[in-house]
């Protein structure tokens, strides 16, 4: 049944996007994307997260300059920054690249360098957890949290 919803879904799928060989060519794989994000959907586990933990999460394929994720499983380090319940939290998606101004925050953790995309701030399902990293130092968390309020406050 489950095989038979998820062709459904693909093939009607392929027939918004006009042909394959169309989607096959973009620079994005998105047709990959959604298959993975169905069967992200049909995952019977959820992870236990806590805020403040870093997580192996797969973030997608996204639109204009939306951070994607890499790898088979369009994956990326993200913060969960505020749990609402087992199922969803606000989550900050980490990069390796340095960058500066006043939507990002550089931190190291292990002597590893990362930055917290802040504008990049968004509700995700549990479901899109992989595999926890390790739990973000007090202090980090806080900075990151005194950022968050000043973005929203100015």
């Amino acid at each position: 049944m489950k095989n038979s919803i998820f062709m459904f879904y693909i093939s009607h799928f392929l027939m918004y996007c006009g042909t394959y060989l169309l989607c096959k060519n973009m620079a994005k794989d998105f047709i990959k994307w959604h298959v993975l994000k169905v069967k992200l959907q049909e995952k019977a586990h959820i992870p236990f997260f806590q805020q403040q933990e870093i997580w192996w999460c797969s973030i997608g394929v996204n639109l204009g300059y939306e951070e994607d994720g890499k790898n088979d499983f369009f994956e990326r380090p993200v913060v969960i920054f505020k749990k609402f319940s087992k199922d969803y939290f606000w989550g900050i998606p980490l990069t390796s690249q340095k960058k500066k101004g006043k939507f990002y925050y550089q931190f190291m953790i292990h002597g590893r360098k990362n930055t917290a995309l802040l504008w990049q701030l968004r509700l995700f399902s549990s479901k899109r957890l992989l595999r926890k990293m390790e739990k973000m130092p007090d202090s980090v968390y806080e900075n990151i949290k005194k950022r968050i309020i000043e973005m929203h406050e100015k």
